[in-house]
């Protein structure tokens, strides 16, 4: 049986050793959704070469490609310890969260030793090339072209709402190769973004920040070696790859980070206020709507080990986690009254500022990675087996 407690232990250890201790989470920042192209520097730099040598920046990745090894409640362990001390994950991201994951299970041993290593060291960022313009709720509809040019694929088309392609170096794209089938005509390839025929072009959002993108392919260039799966076969990997981002998206992330609102309500709201029923009642269940979700989203993820076909279960944890973020801003706003108001100038503070940008940014999370309306789809259909309303035109 694991020893967990020598583990944490070491863990432990090893942190205290390595961790730079400047680089401490601040408990009242409040973190971009989708992280921009900045490139880390200094202690940041050295956090992330530490992690990278050690593999803990994908703890239970197989050792052989730069991974941890770690079994998931090793993980655990370790993601409790650096929460402790404010460590974040400084290799996070689209990489180790749904495209890594996936690889894993579908990619030949060939793919996971030329793009796995990298991944682990967090010297490769990858974005996601999924939705078209006339292709998002009905993804199966998309229309890029996949065309065999004979030593390699050619790529023609365009895909939107791109999370983070500006700053890109991979897309890992869904595709049309065969025009006669639907969900059997599309296929899972990789597509190096630092290409002549790749334009991205940044969407302005509400929030004043452009993390997704309009993405343009022109006789762009895949190897043939960068077909995931077989041809026409990637429908299957791109639902794995989307059980793997919903649940991400259901995680802590979009959750709503930050300050906990009783402390926000403490800092805030005037004594009479802070003695109201409806206020302190919705903090109350904003928390405990909080810690079941996480609880569940452990239990789920433990059966997801055990199951590598797709789960419709992601789509129930998704919809809770994003719609517990939305919540938790709207009542952050609705605690700092006037001061939740501000979106520049010396009469707020940046804490109010990016708590207003924060709120913006999340209502995009129940749009994105598939809207709460075809999560509801999916799961009225997947799991509670109900008959498909279009079903009978």
């Amino acid at each position: 049986m694991e020893d967990l407690d020598a583990f944490r232990a070491e863990a432990r250890a090893w942190l205290g050793a390595n961790f730079p201790a400047s680089l401490a989470a601040d408990p009242d920042a409040t973190p971009e959704i989708i992280p921009g192209g900045e490139k880390p520097a200094g202690d940041a730099l050295l956090w992330k070469q530490r992690m990278a040598a050690k593999g803990w920046g994908a703890p239970t990745w197989p050792a052989a490609y730069g991974g941890g090894g770690l079994s998931a409640a090793a993980a655990r362990v370790l993601a409790e310890e650096m929460a402790a001390i404010g460590a974040g994950n400084p290799v996070q991201g689209m990489g180790t969260s749904m495209f890594g994951p996936t690889l894993l299970e579908y990619g030949t041993e060939d793919q996971k030793r030329r793009h796995i290593p990298a991944i682990v060291r967090g010297e490769v960022r990858w974005c996601q090339g999924y939705s078209e313009p006339g292709a998002g709720s009905d993804l199966a509809a998309l229309t890029t072209r996949c065309e065999d040019a004979g030593d390699h694929w050619k790529i023609n088309g365009q895909k939107i709402w791109t999370s983070g392609a500006q700053y890109s170096d991979w897309c890992f794209c869904l595709v049309r190769t065969d025009t006669k089938k639907k969900h059997e005509g599309i296929s899972f390839v990789l597509i190096d973004m630092h290409q002549p025929g790749v334009e991205t072009r940044p969407i302005r959002l509400i929030a004043g920040s452009s993390p997704f993108c309009e993405t343009f392919f022109t006789d762009a260039r895949v190897e043939k070696n960068d077909m995931v799966g077989p041809l026409n076969g990637g429908w299957a990997i791109g639902k794995r790859l989307l059980q793997h981002e919903r649940s991400g998206q259901g995680g802590g992330r979009l959750m709503g980070a930050g300050k906990p609102l009783p402390a926000i309500a403490e800092a805030y709201a005037a004594a009479d206020d802070l003695g109201a029923d409806d206020l302190r009642t919705r903090i109350v269940g904003q928390s405990i709507d909080a810690r079941a979700h996480g609880l569940t989203m452990r239990r789920a993820a433990a059966e997801a080990k055990a199951n590598l076909n797709p789960s419709a279960a992601t789509s129930v944890m998704k919809n809770s986690g994003t719609k517990i973020g939305q919540d938790k801003a709207e009542l952050t706003l609705e605690i700092m009254g006037a001061q939740g108001l501000g979106w520049a100038g010396e009469a707020y503070t940046e804490e109010e500022r990016a708590a207003v940008r924060a709120w913006l940014s999340g209502k995009a999370t129940t749009i994105f990675g598939g809207s709460a309306e075809i999560q509801n789809n999916i799961i009225s259909k997947r799991i509670l087996g109900l008959p498909d309303p279009l079903g009978a035109h």
